[in-house]
């Protein structure tokens, strides 16, 4: 059932190149058993050798070298295929994805299912062309079987059925474990991700670092350890009953059927070279088992992601977001909420709302508050990041909604309290890009620090008040109606943080632009033309 998923999921990508990839190794398979048949029946012809047989010989051994050789570049075309395919839609569906539900799953498991998951369908499909020509090598074997004697081949079939039923209670229990390691893998990678993104605080606090490494990532290591461990027992114990059966099986064949079904030598010789031949085979295919219950296992985890992320109305509403601001282009909120989903909290959830707020071309509009007033939250809903569950949005006659949100998104630029900073000016391909972008870079007084050639900066190795100054480059270059700023001036110094608030965002303004500045600085306030003073998520109507 598994493979038969995974086989569909292929099908899905490629049907042209799975059916030429499957029949190859399928005729690579049939053509091994015939090549089986045919030294089977020269054992007993040494003396009398007909041209037809030898001839016979030469082009099932050359049919199957060719198939073999057509499998496997046809399985190198489409796995490379299927994995830069199968990233690439992924990829975009995480940047088009609900932001609350990327955050909710955290980076970790996304990463895990970018590399990890990947990978494993990847190995998944490797594992297919492999598995095709060897079941053809084991079918064909059969039917030749099945041909020389019936009575041996159904009782030698009734005994393989038996050890199969045994081996499937012993693989569907490894599959199981495979889901455990998985999740524990998932755990690893988060706890990676504190080591690299916390180091100096790591490095600065012995406790805290034997804390992580000594007992959070150990942990984490010896639950993906002892996942990997039980499931490869169990896949060690399936490979060594089948050794059990086969070896019982040929035992039964020389010692035990012959008492009732009475076969020639001959048969007989044929049976057990053929049971010997296709034990190969068959632990090539038991090998198989577990990359393609990693692979499916993985191939469920892309799905999911991919199936929670996927949102209708991609297409949005055909009107342009970049150039001059209309004079109608007015952002209304009209009873918006928007309330965190946190069922397995205690903690009641926070909640934006309901608020009313318009924003016009030409406004400076400043948004105050304390810790947990809702700033934040308001930024995202405001720029399109988060849908509100209640209310309306309107961008002139336009309604906010799924299948207009990334159009709306797309006249916002925005400046993230951890922003972070491309090295390259991605998406801007405008001509005298770098002679504006150098200006700007003089303007931002990071003219000394950082260069520009062909859309690429020279570092972005800055602090982190440099950085955002970086950030308000790439904004000023995207020239859009609407610009957000989330605590820019927090890390700047007072020299400059007096540039942001009393030159760069009245050239904003008259400029047309329509500002918000999430700000603490309440020496600048008398600058805005309208301050919104959250608290609780509400607005402060003494304010």
């Amino acid at each position: 059932m598994r493979v038969l998923r995974l086989f569909g999921f292929l099908w899905q990508t490629s049907r042209v190149v799975v059916i030429l990839m499957i029949g190859a190794a399928a005729l690579a398979g049939l053509f091994g058993a015939g090549v089986l048949a045919i030294i089977s029946t020269a054992l007993h012809r040494s003396r009398d050798m007909p041209v037809h047989l030898l001839l016979a010989f030469g082009a099932l051994a050359a049919g199957k070298i060719m198939a073999t050789g057509a499998a496997q570049l046809l399985l190198v075309r489409f796995s490379q295929g299927t994995i830069l395919e199968l990233s690439l839609a992924l990829c975009g569906k995480i940047v088009r994805g609900p932001l609350r539900l990327l955050e909710q799953r955290g980076s970790a498991q996304i990463l895990v299912t970018l590399t990890d998951d990947v990978s494993s369908v990847t190995w998944a499909v490797q594992c297919l062309p492999q598995l095709a020509m060897n079941t053809a090598v084991v079918a064909g074997c059969g039917l030749y079987l099945a041909w020389l004697s019936w009575p041996l081949f159904l009782g030698a079939a009734g005994v393989t059925l038996l050890g199969a039923l045994v081996s499937k209670l012993l693989h569907d229990r490894a599959f199981r474990v495979i889901h455990a390691a998985r999740d524990a893998r998932a755990r690893l990678f988060e706890h990676f991700r504190s080591l690299t993104t916390g180091l100096k605080e790591l490095m600065m606090h012995r406790g805290r670092r034997e804390a992580l490494v000594g007992e959070q990532i150990r942990a984490a290591a010896d639950d993906y350890r002892r996942s990997n461990l039980v499931a490869t027992t169990q896949y060690t114990l399936a490979e060594a009953w089948i050794q059990v059966l086969y070896h019982a099986l040929i035992g039964l064949l020389l010692f035990a059927f012959p008492l009732f079904a009475r076969p020639s030598p001959e048969v007989l010789t044929a049976y057990v070279f053929a049971m010997i031949y296709m034990m190969g085979p068959m632990w090539t295919i038991l090998g198989s088992v577990p990359a393609i219950a990693r692979g499916q296992v993985a191939l469920d985890k892309i799905e999911a992601l991919g199936v929670s992320l996927g949102s209708p109305g991609a297409a949005g509403v055909p009107v342009d977001a970049a150039g001059p601001p209309d004079a109608d282009l007015v952002i209304a909120m009209k009873q918006v909420v928007f309330t965190y989903d946190e069922p397995d909290s205690a903690v009641p959830a926070f909640s934006l709302g309901p608020l009313d707020f318009q924003l016009r071309p030409g406004e400076l509009v400043f948004v105050v508050g304390g810790n947990g007033s809702g700033k934040s939250t308001f930024l995202k809903v405001l720029t399109g990041l988060y849908p509100p569950q209640r209310g309306e949005m309107w961008l002139g006659d336009t309604r906010v909604a799924d299948g207009t949100r990334e159009w709306y998104r797309e006249h916002f630029s925005v400046v993230f309290s951890d922003c972070f900073v491309f090295d390259t000016l991605l998406g801007l391909s405008a001509s005298g890009l770098d002679a504006a972008a150098t200006q700007y870079l003089q303007l931002l007084q990071l003219d000394r620090r950082v260069s520009l050639r062909g859309g690429e900066l020279s570092t972005t190795a800055l602090s982190q008040g440099q950085r955002k100054r970086l950030a308000l480059l790439t904004a000023y270059l995207e020239d859009r109606p609407f610009y957000v700023f989330d605590e820019w001036a927090a890390e700047q110094d007072p020299q400059y943080k007096e540039v942001f608030y009393s030159k760069l965002l009245p050239d904003l303004r008259e400029r047309g632009k329509a500002v918000v500045v999430i700000t603490h600085d309440d020496r600048y306030f008398h600058l805005s033309d309208r301050i919104v003073k959250l608290e609780d998520g509400r607005v402060d109507a003494g304010a």
